[in-house]
C-alpha cells in the first residue's frame, strides 16, 4: 500500500476542464473505458446531494426491504464509486467488474464526463439535486473531514471557491443543469433532496414506478423508517464509520452531519447571501429548473 500522506490534501487537476482529484485524473483512462451494463442502475449526483441517502434506498428496494442483507457490507462496497481509483487502497472500476448484475454504481461526474458505455446501453439514472447553498455548506464541512480533498480554508474562501467552480467535480451550476437537461432525452428520474426531506414515501414510489417495481406499503413504510437520518446516522454500514482515519476523521465533522434543509441559514452573511443570490440568478437564468432552499 502505498503512503497515506501522498493522497491527501492535494491539489485538484483538471480533467477536461473539469477539476478532480489528482489520483482519479491518473488513472482516468480506466474510467473512460468503464462498460456499462444495460440493466445497470446508476446514481449520479453533485457531492453532498443525499448520494448516500438513495444508495440506501435503491440497495433496500433491490432486496425487497430486507434491511438485514443491506447490513451486509458497507454501503460504498455494496454500491461502488465508479470513478474512485486510489493507487494500492481502491478501484471502484475494477469493484464494480466482478460484481454481479443487477449492479448499483455511484458517480459524482458531470454529464460529459459519463463513460458513453452509459448512453450505448441506454442504462437507467436516479439523479438526485439539492440546492446549492445547503450543498456549499455541507460539502465545506466534509472538505474539513475527507482527507482526500484540498483543504477549504475558511468558510468565506470556500464560498467563493464554490461559486467560481474550484472544487472537486467543478460547478454545482453546470452539473446540475446539463443533468435536468439530459433527463429530457435518456431514462434519467431526476429527484429534488427537498422532495425527499418532505415526503420520503412519495419518492420512494417515485422509485417504484421508475424501475417497474412494486412493494408492499408496510415495506415502504420500513424502508422510509430504515433510511431516516437519524437512523442511518447510527448505522455502521451507510455512517462511513467503517473508513480508516487517515481518509475521513469523523472526530473533525461526522460524515452525516445534519441532514436537514435550511442549514444554510447558520452560516452565510447577509453579505454573503445577497452576493450568493445575485451571482446564482445570473448563472440558473433560463434554466427550467427550480430548487426550494428550505422546506
Amino acid at each position: 500500500m502505498e503512503n497515506m500522506e501522498d493522497f491527501i490534501r492535494q491539489e485538484l487537476v483538471d480533467v477536461q476542464g473539469i477539476p478532480l482529484y489528482w489520483f482519479m485524473a491518473e488513472e482516468w483512462s480506466q474510467v473512460e473505458a468503464f462498460e456499462a451494463r444495460p440493466d445497470d442502475l446508476l446514481i449520479a449526483t453533485y457531492p453532498k446531494s443525499g448520494t448516500t441517502w438513495v444508495s440506501e434506498i435503491l440497495d433496500l428496494i433491490y432486496n425487497h426491504g430486507d434491511t438485514e442483507k443491506c447490513k451486509r457490507d458497507a454501503i460504498y462496497n455494496r454500491v461502488p464509486f465508479m470513478e474512485l481509483i486510489i493507487p494500492g487502497v481502491s478501484n471502484g472500476v475494477k469493484e464494480l467488474e466482478i460484481m454481479q448484475s443487477p449492479r448499483l454504481v455511484k458517480t459524482h461526474l458531470p454529464v460529459q464526463l459519463l463513460p458513453s458505455s452509459f448512453w450505448k446501453n441506454n442504462c437507467k439514472v436516479v439523479y438526485v439535486a439539492r440546492n446549492a447553498k445547503d450543498v456549499a455548506v455541507s460539502y465545506y464541512y466534509f472538505h474539513q473531514m475527507a482527507k482526500l480533498n484540498p483543504l477549504p480554508g475558511t468558510w468565506e474562501e470556500f464560498l467563493e471557491k464554490f461559486i467560481s467552480g474550484k472544487v472537486p467535480y467543478g460547478s454545482w451550476y453546470d452539473h446540475v443543469k446539463d443533468w435536468w437537461e439530459k433527463s429530457k432525452d435518456y431514462p434519467i428520474l431526476f429527484l429534488f433532496y427537498e422532495d425527499m426531506k418532505k415526503n420520503p414515501k412519495c419518492e420512494i414510489q417515485k422509485l417504484l414506478k421508475f424501475l417497474e417495481k412494486d412493494l408492499p406499503e408496510e415495506t415502504m413504510n420500513k424502508i422510509v423508517h430504515h433510511t431516516s437520518f437519524d437512523v442511518m446516522k447510527k448505522n455502521p454500514s451507510t455512517n462511513y464509520s467503517t473508513v480508516p482515519e487517515w481518509d475521513m476523521d469523523h472526530s473533525v465533522s461526522p460524515f452525516m452531519r445534519k441532514g436537514i434543509s435550511g442549514d444554510w441559514k447558520n452560516h452565510f452573511t447577509v453579505a454573503q447571501y445577497e452576493r450568493f443570490e445575485a451571482d446564482y440568478q445570473k448563472k440558473m437564468k433560463g434554466s427550467t429548473l427550480h430548487f426550494h432552499s428550505e422546506i
